[in-house]
């Protein structure tokens, strides 16, 4: 058998971690955003203007008729040398899910970098064909000379959370259902989180939030923001469909401690009003908030609830700016900012 990252000294830093860059796949596909596109592609553009004055922006493109139209996109005051295209064509946009997830190892060479390429299948099979998308991390790792993992099982990235210490946050409702991996057990499932990325504890919430067609990434729920403290989403209306779901989350995060044995630091974040389009319920969460070097990018729904999101983050990270974006209209492609990008940490 051959070695595993963890084996190798391999594990996945946290997303406050210093960056060299943030992966995302430009949008294209406007069957994720029907009747609503239009405004998708600005809103990428706002995420590159303000990522790029602090790290590189890595963006898959199908090809230079693409990145002609992504160039033309791209506000001013985008810090044009930290922006890379590369001509690796995609399905659709989530390149948290289907983008390379890195690793790395401290060896006395320096740091050394790895891809893990996870398996794809659009969150069960829901959105085919996915065939471009699955093989994102794989062409990176072959752009970048960096060695590729393949555990051999689906996994997506919106579905774990670690604290970069050795403890990961993940869902029953997602990595336990049957349209993921239904040969596997809740502890074999930990084996390959452990031996890939490097964790050595594993945190289990339970369902997700309406209207979330990944089946409850934890993404859209509880967020790790340092070592030892998580931000949660919380409904304050008894009457919502999400209001049991996320109180019982609340609970568990309450009973939970870290790798080493201590409790959680648990802070709440509202949840915004129930946003719906055509009469479907969106997966509006503040908890889909994205770090970046010097910014952290939070997805705006709501002017009543906006501020105490922007507010609670901000005190949580008093060295980076928080920037609320209007996410009414990406949104409606059941996603925010943590969805559509990936991190690369600073070798």
């Amino acid at each position: 058998m051959p070695a595993t990252p963890a084996q190798l000294g391999y594990s996945m830093p946290a997303e406050w971690a210093p960056h060299r860059g943030t992966w995302l796949s430009w949008p294209h596909k406007e069957a994720s955003w029907p009747g609503k596109f239009e405004p998708v592609p600005g809103i990428f553009a706002r995420m590159v203007q303000l990522l790029s004055e602090a790290e590189e922006v890595h963006i898959n493109v199908s090809g230079p008729e693409m990145e002609a139209q992504a160039r033309r996109t791209l506000l001013p005051g985008t810090r044009l040398a930290n922006v890379h295209f590369h001509h690796f064509p995609t399905n659709d946009a989530w390149c948290r899910d289907h983008g390379p997830v890195f690793v790395q190892r401290h060896t006395p060479r320096g740091v050394e970098q790895a891809i893990v390429d996870w398996g794809y299948n659009a969150w069960g099979d829901k959105y085919p064909p996915y065939d471009l998308d699955d093989v994102i991390p794989s062409r990176v790792g072959t752009e970048f000379g960096l060695p590729v993992f393949h555990p051999g099982i689906v996994m997506e990235g919106g579905s774990i959370d670690v604290n970069g210490a050795g403890t990961l946050l993940t869902t029953e409702a997602c990595l336990l259902n049957p349209n993921r991996n239904p040969h596997l057990s809740k502890g074999q499932i930990e084996q390959y989180l452990e031996d890939y990325l490097g964790v050595r504890h594993t945190l289990w919430l339970g369902d997700g939030i309406e209207g979330d067609d990944t089946d409850g990434h934890v993404d859209d729920l509880t967020r790790f923001v340092d070592p030892t403290t998580v931000v949660t989403v919380v409904e304050e209306d008894p009457a919502d469909t999400n209001f049991e779901p996320l109180q019982e989350n609340l609970k568990r995060l309450g009973s939970m401690k870290d790798q080493d044995g201590q409790p959680l630091r648990v802070v709440t974040l509202p949840m915004p009003s129930r946003l719906e389009y055509e009469g479907q319920r969106l997966p509006a969460s503040y908890a889909n908030f994205y770090i970046g070097n010097s910014v952290v990018l939070l997805p705006t729904y709501d002017v009543r609830r906006d501020g105490e999101a922007i507010e609670t983050l901000q005190r949580l990270f008093p060295t980076r700016r928080v920037v609320g974006i209007d996410c009414t209209d990406l949104v409606w492609g059941l996603g925010a900012f943590h969805c559509v990008s990936q991190q690369w940490p600073a070798p």
